[in-house]
């Protein structure tokens, strides 16, 4: 993560004309699926954000080696096209593992410029074991409730206790669901998306996949290369680190984070009056959350629900007026109800927030081997505390469970491709969740892709988010497969949004496109 700030040097912001299409094969339009030929019955299920969803539901294999063995259910949604010019379905996912797409769908539908979503279906899918799919995952209800143990094993009581919750969690998933568990990984949740571009009688599929939904889309696109009509990357895994590794490596970018956000809280003293010096305000974070491990807050918000409650704002800069309201009010006020509603906004965890924890623990702890030695996480994670101690440990906690897992691990996909028509990525330069190094990967192993960076942008999903830059480029991509070519490691460089100002009306702030996109991206996306 230390070239981030030198990569770019080469890169200049592409103009109107450096573009190159895609191949005719690849961008011929599609005929509109006949409803003989398409194996899905679609039903009115809109909601007042979204009034033209319709709804679906499709039977794949449990084991798709075992076509004729048990079956599960995959729930779909859909906001069909209504242009003349038809160009398939584009199925959209917003991460996880374990997010649901169902409402994703009318989000990007409604995101895009309307002549570019009218010529698509777009279709959103709960992956196996997510949400309104069946069977639904839930390992350990309350998995989350507080208050837990302070996530910084500074005692060995206390990493006993994150120990025993941590290993009662994969037996509780081993017990529930021990024959469904071995299928629930990308590869399988890949094979899946294959079952439903032939239930909607497609012979190729555009996609959009946000964050976990970017490596979904490169094993799709290895798998399926020949399937692939379009593909949109947005906030993109580094698959060389799946998974023990990119969590790791998320650590030190989350500390930038919330780094930037004490820059950001100096910046504006006359509202916050916690200082102007970065360090020092960092200082009284971290006395607060020393303060709140010995008494939590309102009895629910404790030192590991304080780390839940920030996080978020290493994902998405729009929160951090609400965080640093709350902080601000705790230190100076000694008042800590802005903090327990924060904590309530952002960081409490709900029957499908358990949901999504169960299917990013399978998918993950299935997917790649980790180390079965908690020795090795031990190492490795002092390790990181040392110098990037935000987020270290809780993201140590979260992942812990594949320490213990109850199924064997498989072998990460090789995603590298020559086989596809161009790619359009796009990658913030401080992005914390999936850090720039791994755009500039799959930017590599993917040949004939297109790079687009949001230079200075620290937010986690970019597109579709107010940037009119980058938007500009995805609608072009969608319409006509044309992508920018540039002569650096970067095809085209848009600037970053400023960062938000302190809170003057609520409404407004909340009620952004960005600020839809991360509720529906969620954290630990």
């Amino acid at each position: 993560m230390r070239k981030r700030a030198a990569v770019l040097c080469g890169a200049a912001i592409v103009v109107a004309g450096t573009f190159t299409a895609v191949p005719a094969d690849a961008s011929a339009p599609p005929s509109a699926p006949t409803a003989s030929a398409a194996g899905l019955t679609w039903k009115k299920c809109g909601t007042a954000d979204y009034p033209t969803l319709q709804c679906a539901s499709l039977k794949v294999p449990l084991d798709h080696a075992n076509p004729r063995g048990r079956q599960i259910t995959l729930a779909l949604s859909r906001v069909p096209h209504t242009a003349k010019e038809y160009q398939g379905p584009l199925l959209v996912n917003p991460g996880g593992p374990g997010g649901s797409g169902l409402t994703f769908a009318g989000f990007i539908a409604s995101g895009l410029p309307k002549a570019v979503a009218a010529q698509y279906d777009v279709i959103g899918f709960d992956p196996r074991g997510v949400g309104a799919s069946k069977p639904a995952l839930n390992c350990r209800p309350g998995y989350f409730n507080p208050v837990r143990p302070d996530s910084v094993p500074s005692t060995p009581a206390i990493e006993k206790a994150n120990l025993e919750r941590a290993k009662s969690f994969a037996a509780a998933c081993g017990r529930k669901y021990a024959s469904v568990l071995p299928y629930i990984n990308t590869i399988s949740a890949v094979q899946d998306m294959d079952s439903v571009r032939r239930a909607l009688g497609a012979k190729r599929i555009n996609y959009f996949g946000y964050s976990y939904g970017t490596y979904l889309g490169t094993v799709y696109a290895k798998l399926f290369p020949h399937q692939v009509r379009r593909l949109v990357l947005d906030s993109i895994v580094d698959p060389t680190g799946v998974w023990y590794d990119d969590n790791l490596g998320q650590d030190y970018a989350f500390n930038d984070r919330h780094r930037a956000l004490m820059a950001w809280i100096a910046k504006y003293d006359a509202t916050y009056k916690l200082g102007t010096d970065p360090e020092k305000i960092e200082a009284k974070w971290y006395a607060m959350r020393a303060a709140l491990a010995k008494k939590p807050a309102g009895g629910k918000v404790g030192a590991s629900e304080l780390e839940d409650t920030y996080v978020p704002g290493g994902y998405y800069n729009g929160y951090w007026p609400y965080l640093a309201e709350a902080f601000a009010a705790y230190v100076n006020s000694k008042n800590a109800d802005p903090l327990i509603d924060a904590y309530e906004d952002f960081g409490a965890v709900d029957a499908s927030g358990d949901n999504g924890y169960s299917i990013y623990t399978s998918v993950q702890c299935r997917d790649a081997s980790w180390p079965r030695d908690w020795r090795q996480w031990q190492k490795d994670n002092w390790a990181v505390y040392e110098k990037a101690p935000f987020m270290a440990w809780s993201n140590a906690w979260y992942n812990a469970p594949c320490a213990f897992w109850p199924t064997d691990s498989l072998k990460p996909v090789n995603i590298a491709n020559g086989k596809l028509p161009p790619a359009l990525l796009f990658q913030a330069t401080n992005d914390a969740a999936t850090p720039y190094e791994g755009g500039a990967t799959v930017h590599r192993m993917l040949a004939g892709s297109s790079f687009v960076v949001e230079e200075g942008g620290g937010n986690h999903g970019i597109t579709l988010s107010g940037n009119t830059c980058l938007d500009t480029y995805l609608a072009a991509y969608l319409t006509d497969g044309k992508v920018p070519r540039g002569g650096g490691e970067a095809d085209a460089v848009c600037q970053a949004l400023p960062d938000p100002k302190p809170l003057t009306a609520k409404a407004a702030s909340t009620s952004s496109r960005g600020a839809a996109l991360h509720r529906l991206l969620g954290a630990r996306s």
